[in-house]
């Protein structure tokens, strides 16, 4: 099995345990997640497995959606719903007015410094083992886009969003920030990823189902299809062969890139995918940056079949 897994990860279990159970069901082939989610976030996981994991840095750069509410009053040390209450205050009215002004304050690009109950690593440690011990560390600030904030209130002291964002946003940081720019501070008080890149949580399968799944061959979105988003460049099988031992001299005959950051995948005549390729910003052409096997999209027409796509949230 080659492939994207949806997966629509229910509260309480980390993304690692997600991976944990389900590796039984593709024994010896590798399996890692994109995108982690928090025990207490729920909906898409994308798994990558076998010739996929070689492709999951693509995956990963794709633009994240997610739905959730903000409790406004009560700051957490996590920024979260699961840390411990450091502050209070009385939410304001929350008028139409005063939440477009909010929407717009934290649309666009800016900086965002990733929270200190993170994955990010300082010496090999993460963020979050350092947190717990009461350490606190410098953080480098990343360069981040929101685009399609919108907020609505549900409530005195709560409010329902709606986002989408770039790789490496913190919604949780981004919660604290609304709550602090009304002036009364707030957390994450629940989050739900609805979209990943081209990939749609309506597409998930929940774990239950996937656990007892009744074929041999899991539901697999193709690598091909997985990488939709990048262009395609289609060379002959005896192509493929050169570029699979290596050889990078073929490359010089692919159409040219479109820009001097661009990456795209390469494809047989009958579909199969053989590698990823970005511009050598040195010198202007292709080079390879992943090659997969050959075959890695066998079984692709059954696992087609059973990813339907739904028109993205």
């Amino acid at each position: 099995m080659d492939g994207v897994l949806l997966v629509d990860k229910p509260e309480g279990i980390t993304s690692a345990g997600v991976v944990r159970v389900l590796k039984r069901r593709v024994g010896r082939q590798k399996i890692g997640h994109l995108g982690t989610l928090d025990p207490f976030a729920t909906g898409l996981l994308p798994l990558c497995i076998g010739e996929a994991t070689k492709v999951a840095q693509f995956l990963s750069a794709e633009d994240k959606a997610y739905t959730g509410c903000i409790r406004l009053g009560v700051e957490t040390d996590s920024l979260d719903c699961t840390g411990r209450v450091v502050a209070q205050a009385p939410p304001p009215s929350l008028d139409s007015a005063l939440l477009d002004d909010i929407c717009a304050q934290f649309s666009g690009e800016g900086w965002q410094t990733p929270p200190m109950y993170s994955a990010v690593k300082r010496g090999g440690v993460p963020l979050y083992r350092l947190a717990r011990r009461g350490i606190e560390v410098e953080r480098e600030p990343r360069r981040i886009q929101v685009r399609g904030l919108t907020l609505t209130a549900a409530g005195p002291s709560e409010l329902e969003f709606r986002v989408e964002c770039s790789k490496g946003t913190y919604v949780r940081v981004l919660a604290a920030g609304i709550g602090r720019a009304l002036g009364c501070g707030g957390h994450l008080g629940a989050l739900r990823r609805i979209r990943f890149g081209t990939f749609d949580v309506r597409d998930a399968y929940r774990m239950a189902d996937l656990e007892n799944w009744p074929q041999p061959t899991l539901p697999l979105v193709p690598i091909r299809a997985a990488l939709a988003s990048l262009r395609e460049l289609v060379v002959t099988p005896d192509v493929a062969t050169v570029l699979r031992r290596g050889q990078q001299g073929v490359l010089a005959s692919l159409p040219v890139p479109n820009s001097p950051a661009e990456t795209a995948k390469i494809v047989t005549t009958a579909g199969d995918v053989v590698a990823v390729v970005e511009v050598d910003t040195r010198r202007g052409r292709w080079r390879l940056v992943r090659t997969l096997a050959a075959g890695a999209e066998t079984g692709e027409s059954l696992q087609a079949k059973l990813y339907k796509p739904q028109t993205a949230c």
